[in-house]
């Protein structure tokens, strides 16, 4: 029986990519690099915003011109990350029945800890009390250790608990934490992503999830 569920952020729960591929956009022209595409910045994203702007600048760029990039995707972010932001269909309705189902949950992102604070606290506070962002000194997924200290905090085994993604950093950061995973089909990376690290669990949409974890309660 599962007590508790570790859920990623983005792509899993929330869309962010408009407000993320603003960001990332007005950051490049502010320092004279042309823009990069929706699909771009989606194959970006998924290992934090100093990785996405690593990825983003033009090949050659100076680490000093990339440090600017990422300073002022930070700053532009900090304002513009509810702009477009929005949980995915159901999502509100599957926390509410996970937690009345008694499971503790956390999230577990390479979402700058203070923007990942900032919106799960707004949309999932009431289910949610873990939230355990990217912050200096402790490596991203899918290094476990957020992971880890996840479940510390939950008071869970990684045993008594799976992990939600959307992506093959997410499935990897749950072998790396021996954890079993559930992929999500709706998210930023394709079917053939999960494949290749191993997915054996997959889902396509909320209530499927839903019913999922619901029957690993029992």
């Amino acid at each position: 029986m599962k007590k508790a569920i570790v859920f990623d952020l983005d792509g899993t729960l929330l869309n962010t990519l408009d407000d993320l591929k603003d960001s990332t956009n007005f950051a490049l022209q502010s320092c004279g690099f042309p823009e990069r595409s929706y699909d771009e910045v989606r194959r970006f994203v998924g290992n934090g915003i100093r990785k996405l702007i690593e990825r983003a600048v033009p090949a050659g760029a100076t680490p000093e011109k990339t440090q600017e990039c990422y300073e002022a995707f930070c700053e532009h972010y900090k304002h513009n990350m509810e702009n477009k932001t929005a949980e995915y269909d159901g999502i509100s309705d599957m926390l509410k029945a996970l937690y009345e189902a008694g499971y503790k949950m956390a999230i577990v992102t390479n979402k700058a800890d203070f923007a990942a604070q900032a919106l799960c606290g707004d949309l999932f506070g009431k289910y949610i009390k873990t939230v355990v962002g990217s912050v200096d000194g402790r490596p991203n997924k899918p290094a476990p250790d957020g992971v880890y200290y996840a479940l510390s905090k939950m008071g869970v085994t990684k045993d008594e608990a799976v992990f939600i993604g959307d992506s093959d950093v997410d499935i990897q950061t749950a072998k790396n934490a021996g954890m079993d995973a559930i992929g999500v089909l709706w998210g930023f990376r394709d079917l053939a992503d999960l494949q290749k690290v191993g997915v054996k669990t997959t889902v396509t949409n909320t209530q499927e999830l839903k019913n999922l974890l619901l029957s690993l309660k029992k």
